[in-house]
């Protein structure tokens, strides 16, 4: 066996190459083991300063192992003592708390190496296996216990490889198939690498990677297959929804905005296939654009009809404003009465456009009312005028004295009467007083005159009854004729001249 002083040398055996800190963190960048503790790091320098004038070409070697260890240091990982170990050894201090995100399980790390292995007297390191113990190194630098806590850490570098592979294969990350690869590798190179360590244990765990790696990457494409199911479902429920609303929906504008929201939720949505993907845009697009459509469809027909309305109204505002200069306050009353009923027969055309035409219709009806109104103001005082001046013939005529000189109180009262009659209209309320003031006055000289008669047969009462009937008659077209309203007039005429048939028959029977 050859020796390299101040440095580790191997046995003829193949050693697996401890991994660089690039290839452990493409396997697992979270899952590392800690550095050698301060002891073994001084142990061995103090091993390397103390062969170093002997060996000098050694020197790299011995200077970058530890480098190389460092490098290969996983702070997550947590190394569980080898079989038979009393307790954690010095040199290996204990690994940092696992953060909760972990997923990396239990490496394999050696706590005692004594249990392994050992170092004779000539330095030749030894490990133990079932068909006995191999040589794996030497060690010249220091104390047989610091060299068979060297070569437990090399033990635990490939057992936290191992660990990393497991926990890749058990998290279904990475390619299953290269995973497969390395543990092959592994379970063929640990057998013979030159560690200190359950190498047996460890190269079994690699073989049953390689063993449980094809059914672990079946598992990993269900899972994804299963996933990516549940976002093609997700998407093809919005699709639906989409095409639900292009089918029924009328609250244009909540549903529009549902359509923005149902765009942002499906740019969230991952993990589909190119041509599944674009399928289900395609139906998302299309019910989009369908929504499009009959919304736009309409408001296309809105508009038409917002516009016929608008024609409509401003045909009446053109109507009103001719009839806003009439002076036949009847009949034009009942016509603007007639256009409003028809303006609010028109629909609306929109609040703004409403409202423009309805101060422009409304303003032509108050230019005619207002006039109607001064008409009228004008009218009561006339009237009231007439009322007073009707007062006063009355008061005249009652002041006769049929019982002194019946001839001149009926010739004073018979002028007194055409000027009363000549007199214009007087207010409604006070018209049926006057009247029967009036008449009271005619009873007054016409009992006079018939005291002065001979006595006749009373008067038939269905003939009374009459003239009372033709009386009444008179005084409601007198009402109508005042109101100016045309249709109440015409009632009124048909009605007096029915009456006065009626009296002029019942005379000529009393006559029989």
């Amino acid at each position: 066996m050859e020796q390299v002083p101040a440095a580790v040398t191997p046995e003829a055996a193949p050693e697996v190459a401890v991994p660089a800190a690039e290839t452990l963190e493409t396997v697992a960048p979270e899952a590392a083991v800690p550095p050698p503790g301060p002891e073994a790091a001084a142990t061995e320098a103090t091993a390397t300063e103390a062969t170093a004038p002997e060996a000098p070409a050694a020197e790299a070697s011995t200077a970058e192992e530890p480098a190389a260890e460092q490098a290969t240091a996983a702070p997550d990982a947590e190394t569980p003592p080898a079989p038979g170990s009393a307790g954690p050894a010095s040199p290996i201090p204990a690994p940092a708390v696992p953060s909760p995100a972990s997923i990396a399980p239990t490496a394999g790390a050696v706590s005692d190496p004594s249990s392994w292995g050992r170092v004779d007297e000539d330095g030749t390191v030894y490990v133990r296996t079932a068909e006995g113990e191999r040589a794996v190194g030497s060690w010249q630098a220091g104390e047989p216990v610091a060299g068979l806590a060297h070569y437990a850490r090399r033990f635990d570098d490939l057992a936290t490889e191992v660990t990393l592979l497991e926990a890749r294969l058990k998290a279904h990350t990475g390619n299953p198939a290269e995973i497969k690869n390395k543990a092959q590798t592994l379970a063929e190179s640990i057998p013979t690498a030159a560690a200190v360590g359950d190498l047996e244990g460890l190269a079994a765990r690699a073989r049953a990677m390689v063993g449980t790696a094809d059914s672990a990457a079946a598992e990993s494409r269900a899972e994804k297959a299963a996933a990516r199911a549940a976002q093609v479902a997700r998407k093809e429920a919005l699709a639906a929804e989409a095409e639900q609303i292009a089918a029924e929906s009328t609250s244009w504008k909540a549903a529009g905005d549902r359509l923005k929201a149902i765009v942002e939720e499906w740019k969230t949505i991952r993990g589909i296939d190119r041509k599944t993907d674009e399928a289900l845009w395609t139906r998302f697009a299309a019910a989009r654009d369908a929504f499009g459509r009959r919304r736009g469809a309409h408001f296309a027909q809105l508009d038409t009809q917002r516009g016929e309305a608008r024609a409509a109204k401003q045909e009446l505002i053109k109507e009103a404003q001719r009839l806003a200069a009439s002076t036949d306050w009847g009949p034009t009353s009942a016509a603007m009465r007639s256009l409003m009923d028809r303006w609010k027969a028109v629909p609306r055309i929109g609040r703004d456009g409403d409202d423009d035409l309805w101060k422009q219709f409304r303003a032509a009806q108050d230019v005619f009312f207002a006039a109607r109104a001064d008409s009228d103001k004008a009218r009561t005082s006339e009237e009231t005028a007439n009322q007073k001046l009707k007062e006063e013939l009355l008061a005249e005529a009652e002041r006769l004295d049929p019982s002194k000189d019946l001839r001149g109180a009926q010739n004073a009262l018979r002028k007194l009467q055409e000027r009363y009659d000549a007199v214009g209209h007087v207010p409604r309320g006070a018209m049926r007083q006057l009247e029967d003031r009036m008449q009271a006055v005619e009873e007054k000289v016409r009992g006079a005159a018939d005291a002065g008669r001979p006595r006749v047969a009373a008067e038939n009462p269905m003939v009374t009854s009459m003239r009372a009937a033709v009386t009444k008659a008179e005084e409601q077209l007198a009402k109508a004729e005042a109101a100016g309203d045309q249709r109440r007039i015409d009632e009124a005429q048909a009605n007096l001249a029915t009456r006065r048939e009626w009296l002029t028959e019942a005379e000529k029977s009393a006559r029989r």
